[in-house]
């Protein structure tokens, strides 16, 4: 008898051990930071020290595990972000910097977890009117693997609006969202179940040109999570069952023309979709947002398991 209540307690103990497992979670985020840049260059202005300090708070307000960062000045910059993140309690040890054609402004990723591989796209470039053209911040992708469950992020900052003597800028972005589902089609093709996530900051809208470029169509199209608020509006469109639920999603502000916008994206590829937790999807909601940024952080939430 007592050989077998051991048995069965035993058994309870792994089986609680591998739910235990299933259940593990992580969070992914975006967030750009607006001239995050420390040293004079380019005449741009000098983050200031409030700024920063509600950078920090809006990260905080998120908790990553893993956030990409667009915006970021040099490598010094991105570790005073590191450090003072990790001064308050949240501590992203990895750090990954891409260095591409725009010497001031750059993408990076902060982790929790170590990076098992990273693929720098920095010298990306397309033909536009008889001119190749680089993608200026380039495209940086990593690899984490949690156990057995691996999953990619690829960071992106495509071609701002502001207009530019060598090209159209609507044009330039375009090319540069469609060198970057050259990537996604990449990956996909050589494993269809890839978990992948593809976020940033795009620089246009959902039914954009690049944004629906990056999307794709098919198969292998993306996910758009498109989180929202924390405000009580989780509701289906009542008025519209084929338009977006009427929850607040923005992302970024532009004061010029008092505008607010979705241009921040978290895409995810059909395999990685599968382990998404939507309910524990968001954007933080911190007061004085824009003292320290004109845009907000998207975070995801996903469940360590295939699906």
């Amino acid at each position: 008898m007592s050989f077998r209540i051991f048995f069965i307690t035993a058994a309870v103990f792994v089986m609680a051990g591998l739910l235990g497992q299933a259940q593990q979670t992580f969070r992914v985020a975006t967030y750009n930071v607006e001239n995050y840049i420390l040293e004079p260059i380019q005449n741009r202005p000098l983050k200031t020290k409030l700024a920063r300090a509600k950078v920090v708070e809006s990260i905080l307000a998120a908790r990553p595990d893993v956030i990409a960062l667009q915006e970021i000045g040099r490598k010094t910059a991105l570790a005073k972000l590191r450090a003072a993140l990790k001064a308050k309690g949240l501590d992203l040890p990895h750090v990954e910097h891409l260095s591409a054609h725009d010497t001031a402004i750059h993408v990076a990723f902060l982790s929790r977890f170590p990076f098992k591989k990273i693929t720098r796209h920095d010298n990306e470039s397309y033909l536009l009117n008889g001119r190749r053209l680089h993608v200026n911040r380039g495209f940086s992708e990593v690899e984490i693997a949690l156990g057995d469950y691996s999953f990619l992020l690829i960071t992106a900052h495509l071609k701002s609006k502001r207009k530019v003597s060598v090209a159209d800028e609507s044009e330039m972005r375009l090319q540069e969202a469609l060198r970057l589902r050259h990537i996604i089609n990449t990956r996909l093709k050589a494993n269809p179940e890839v978990n992948f996530a593809v976020l940033g900051d795009f620089n246009d809208y959902y039914n954009s040109k690049p944004v629906k470029a990056l999307i794709g169509r098919g198969k292998s199209q993306l996910v758009d999570t498109r989180p929202g608020e924390r405000n009580g509006d989780s509701g289906p469109n009542l008025i519209n069952s084929n338009g977006f639920p009427r929850n607040e999603s923005w992302t970024y502000f532009y004061g010029v023309e008092d505008v607010y916008s979705r241009i921040d994206f978290v895409l995810l590829s059909p395999g990685m979709a599968r382990e998404w937790d939507r309910v524990n999807s968001w954007i933080p909601v911190v007061a004085n947002w824009g003292h320290g940024s004109d845009h907000r952080p998207v975070v995801t939430t996903f469940v360590a398991s295939d699906k």
